[in-house]
């Protein structure tokens, strides 16, 4: 079966590609580096030529808010329509837990007008919606930090490895559509503050982490339950001190 995935060259893209040629299957990694821009329409067409499935992991290259939506909602439309014109039978988009109840997030508006797009279209889908990365918890650190100082809320917070998600990816891709989402998280619901703490302890990073429940997440006031999933939703397998003790064996 041949599989294009768009954004192919990503993190998530590039382990997905591998994984579904692994199982046998024609997968095709497109980006802007291989002709394929979503955005300008460029090469679109010809990569969906004979393509049974499209998944769509692009991320966009900014977070202002009007840019980020403008990317989604132009990236989306693209594809759709070229999609719609190839007869391909089932669009699969990877997407975050929670978008719908973080408004105030411009990424996330985006997230969302992107699902809106993939279900008023008339190709059969499915929308992935994963927790956040264990890898982007240095980046999560880092949009909070002040110096020697990390403000954080205690909401909670079920962080998964990316390998997990693209082995969920891949299930998903290769199964029938569900016109509907479905949720994928790691196996340990947690604080958000108290996980910070322990990857900066794992990494000998003397930077502070104080509570405050009022704190900001990327733009955004979170609840208890913003950040993780329904009950229905699949658990990964990779524990978040597996990983930290993997990812220092690593350094």
């Amino acid at each position: 079966m041949k599989i294009v995935v768009i954004g192919g060259s990503g993190l998530i893209g590039k382990k997905l590609v591998k994984q579904l040629r692994e199982r046998g299957h024609e997968a095709v990694a497109a980006s802007p580096s291989t002709g394929v821009n979503t955005i300008t329409g460029e090469g679109v067409a010809q990569a969906l030529v004979g393509a049974q499935v499209v998944v769509d992991v692009t991320n966009a290259p900014v977070w202002e808010d009007k840019a980020v939506l403008a990317f989604f909602e132009t990236s989306s439309r693209h594809l759709l329509a070229a999609e719609a014109e190839a007869g391909v039978k089932h669009h699969v988009a990877l997407s975050i837990v929670g978008i719908d109840g973080l408004p105030d997030n411009g990424y996330y508006r985006a997230k969302v007008a992107q699902e809106k797009l993939i279900k008023a279209s008339k190709i059969p889908y499915t929308i992935l919606r994963a927790t956040q990365f264990f890898e982007f918890i240095v980046g999560i650190a880092q949009e909070a930090s002040d110096g020697q100082t990390i403000r954080l809320s205690s909401a909670f917070i079920q962080p998964i490895l990316s390998d997990d998600v693209v082995a969920a990816l891949a299930d998903v891709t290769l199964e029938a559509p569900v016109n509907g989402t479905l949720e994928v998280a790691g196996p340990e619901k947690m604080h958000l503050d108290e996980l910070v703490r322990r990857f900066l302890s794992a990494n000998n990073d003397t930077r502070q982490v104080i509570t405050d429940v009022h704190a900001h997440f990327f733009g955004t006031e979170l609840e208890d339950d913003s950040l993780i999933p329904g009950e229905n939703a699949r658990i990964a397998p990779t524990r978040f001190e597996d990983w930290l003790s993997s990812s220092r064996g690593q350094k």
